[in-house]
Parts: structure tokens; C-alpha cells; sequence
């Protein structure tokens, strides 16, 4: 089966290009969230790294036993 997908892929006209392209897309994506990362405050990195910690939202854990 495998076989017969990669002769007809090899039989189509530019199809080189596609690895290419899924790379550059990859390779932007995580290059975009690493700038965002970096560029964040100190005080949104703080807030949200508090976000497992904080009381205010009840917990949706059901091995938890509510009282």
C-alpha cells in the first residue's frame, strides 16, 4: 500500500515543494511564539502562572470529594 502512495506521489509535478512549505510553516509558528513568550511582562507571566494556584474558581477534579 505504502508503496503504491509513493509512486504516484513521485509522479507528481512539484510535489517537493509541499515538505518544504510544512517546514517553513512549523518552523514560523514556534519562531512567533517564542518572540511572544519573550516579549510578555513579568506581571502576565505572573498572573497567569498563578492561574493553578488561585481559590477563586471551583475545582473540577472529581477524585476530589466536595463538602
Amino acid at each position: 500500500m505504502l508503496k503504491y502512495i509513493k509512486q504516484h506521489m513521485e509522479t507528481i509535478d512539484g510535489i517537493a515543494i509541499y515538505p518544504i512549505i510544512s517546514l517553513l510553516i512549523f518552523f514560523i509558528f514556534f519562531a512567533l511564539l517564542f518572540v511572544y513568550v519573550f516579549r510578555m511582562r513579568k506581571s502576565k507571566i505572573e498572573e497567569i502562572s498563578a492561574y493553578p494556584l488561585s481559590d477563586d474558581q471551583p475545582s473540577i477534579n472529581p477524585l476530589k470529594s466536595e463538602e
